[in-house]
């Protein structure tokens, strides 16, 4: 049933979707970040390809993700992907150290998505810049092959290789049917594993992006399943861990929920809880997304400490400690609707306070 209302939704946003080329698609920036190695920056990248192949198929994509509508919908050619790459790389000075992250919209080891031609030459060039520590790239279980893994490692010579599996809750149930993600633990485990299995050769590692809060799914619960997520995911073998609070994307099953007040985006209360119980509960780094705070469509308290949490969250990330205590009175509403969200799986209640 959700399958085929996320594969309506996609197919009615992607009619209404206006072309672009694949520069205007292309985006990147730079900012500070939490490297293996410590406190360093990260350059964003996001390189135009057809799209992801689960988004574009009959099942529809995942119900809270629109990345699919910031693609070209037909395959770029190796060569202008090359060229894109080659120009961001150009714009930025690489005098300290730096994590790059390679978003394609998509599995960057599917080569029906993103070029082999292409892979090889970003790979290559990256591992060649001295400043470089880490590369980071997305893909799905179904990708990762000793064969893939093998060849981006080869190629990037003594960098740390990530790649990044939104492995979303470690609830099946939630997983399959409320996010329609199409793959299983054991999926997940096998990708973990192959990526472990080169670690006697390699320098590679393994994230997971961790979903706080899915469709169809109370704010309670949602807590709880974030934190047993990064709990199962350390016991799989990752080495780092990224919560991505939902935001609501246009043309997705989730926005359709939210139109029709049977969704709300998490609590920020409810991030400081994730964050601050993992701490206590998990060794590997784990960070927490803050796109979207403060915003109608994503997380939220109200208008008096959404800024300031935000501030206090991303100073957890680089430090890796824990939020510290502060007070606001929307806290007794977050602590009610904690209490009480298991009767409505998924929160109705509308607010008006955003920053």
């Amino acid at each position: 049933m959700i399958s085929k209302l996320a594969s309506r939704t996609r197919k009615k946003a992607l009619k209404k979707i206006k072309p672009k080329s694949p520069d205007e698609l292309s985006a990147s920036w730079i900012q500070e970040d939490l490297l293996y190695s410590g406190k360093g920056r990260a350059l964003f990248m996001i390189l135009p390809t057809i799209g992801c192949s689960w988004a574009l198929s009959e099942a529809g994509g995942c119900t809270m993700c629109s990345y699919i509508s910031d693609s070209f919908l037909e395959p770029v050619e190796a060569s202008e992907i090359i060229e894109i790459f080659d120009n961001i790389i150009s714009s930025y000075e690489f005098e300290e150290k730096t994590a790059v992250k390679i978003f394609t919209s998509g599995s960057f080891l599917n080569p029906e998505e993103f070029p082999l031609e292409a892979m090889e030459h970003i790979i290559s060039r990256l591992g060649a810049m001295e400043n470089v520590e880490e590369i980071i790239f997305e893909s799905r279980p179904e990708y990762i092959n000793q064969e893939a893994v093998r060849r981006c490692c080869e190629l990037a010579g003594d960098k740390i290789v990530e790649i990044s599996i939104g492995l979303e809750t470690c609830n099946e149930k939630t997983r399959m049917i409320k996010i329609n993600k199409g793959f299983s633990n054991s999926d997940f485990e096998m990708a973990v594993n192959t990526i472990s299995d080169l670690k006697r050769d390699f320098n590679v590692r393994s994230k997971a992006y961790i979903l706080v809060k899915p469709i169809l799914v109370s704010e309670k619960r949602a807590v709880e399943e974030a934190v047993s997520t990064a709990i199962y995911a350390e016991k799989v073998g990752v080495d780092r861990l990224s919560f991505c609070p939902s935001t609501v994307h246009r043309g997705t099953l989730m926005e359709d929920l939210w139109r029709n007040g049977s969704y709300r985006p998490p609590w920020i209360w409810s991030l400081i809880e994730i964050i601050n119980r993992t701490r206590e509960k998990v060794s590997v780094p784990a960070i927490m997304d803050t796109s979207g705070f403060g915003t109608s469509r994503g997380p939220y308290n109200c208008k008096k400490c959404n800024r300031d949490l935000k501030k206090f969250i991303i100073r957890a990330n680089l430090d890796q400690t824990l939020v510290p205590p502060y007070e606001c009175e929307c806290r007794s509403r977050w602590l009610a609707e904690l209490k009480f969200s298991e009767t409505t799986a998924s929160t109705d209640i509308k607010y008006s306070e955003y920053s």
